[in-house]
């Protein structure tokens, strides 16, 4: 992952975590390592500011950061809006141990601690055990994984659709990093194959006033008639038109005639 921290934790319409930004994300064969500062000021772990050779154990840091920040609710080396140079966080980062306040039970200041070792080599999940290790963790006693993992499990919070978790409309702009970045047709064309679920009110609106939802529903009881049942009817009406064909008719887009529509 490379830069896991809460800005790139998305959830999807039911309250399941997705993992977004995976622009630095790498694929590290078996035995091999990698070096380089990648991440975000705050979020990179001692051995990534010191340009060591690393594989997974800067995930496992960052897990520590995000686990914090979800309790304390600010990261492991910032306090919140505090003003402060980035070669101070990576001095705190290297040289400066967390501090707990009295929202952490001994479970969670357990696993942050653990989670935030500054030898990689002594750090939960970089010893050997990977995941299977950190899953076994006493904060995690309560959660069935393999439900989990299935997306079995209904999450504690599920987002509206139709809000906006922001204090104001505007602000949403201000939270973007990102300037002058123009998209041209092949980026258009990119993105149009994505499936995004997405239908605009006046489709929707169409969509319900055409009756398409009724055929859909209508043809899925006949498909689940027995068998024996379905050969007791000899009479052979004339095929519907499709869904679009009568949602265009309706728009006016088709020039058809009265013949045709009945």
């Amino acid at each position: 992952m490379s830069d896991l921290k809460p800005e790139n934790i998305l959830l999807d319409d039911r309250g399941h975590i997705r993992i977004s930004d995976l622009g630095l994300a790498l694929e590290i064969p078996e035995g091999e390592t990698v070096r380089g500062r990648v991440g975000t000021v705050g979020y990179m772990a001692p051995e990534v500011l010191n340009n060591e050779h690393y594989t997974f154990s800067p995930d496992w840091w960052g897990l520590g950061c995000l686990i914090y920040e979800m309790i304390q609710g600010h990261s492991p080396f910032r306090k919140l809006k505090e003003k402060v140079k980035r070669e101070e966080i990576d001095r705190r980062v290297k040289e400066v141990t967390e501090e707990y306040s009295k929202k952490f039970s001994m479970d969670a200041k357990s696993i942050c601690q653990m989670l935030l070792t500054k030898d990689p080599s002594e750090r939960l999940g970089c010893m050997g055990d990977g995941a299977a290790g950190v899953k076994q963790h006493p904060v995690f006693k309560d959660i069935n994984f393999s439900r989990l993992e299935a997306n079995m499990l209904d999450p504690p919070f599920c987002p509206d659709p139709h809000a906006i978790y922001c204090k104001d409309v505007l602000d949403i702009g201000q939270f973007s990093v990102v300037k002058g970045v123009y998209l041209d047709t092949t980026d258009d064309a990119f993105y149009a194959q994505f499936a995004t679920g997405c239908v605009s009110i006046p489709w929707q609106n169409e969509m319900i006033e055409s009756g398409c939802f009724k055929d859909i529903s209508e043809g899925e009881n006949e498909e689940n008639l027995p068998a024996n049942q379905g050969k007791k009817c000899t009479t052979v009406s004339r095929p519907k038109r499709n869904f679009l064909c009568r949602l265009f008719d309706r728009m006016g887009c088709l020039n058809i005639g009265k013949t045709e529509r009945e």
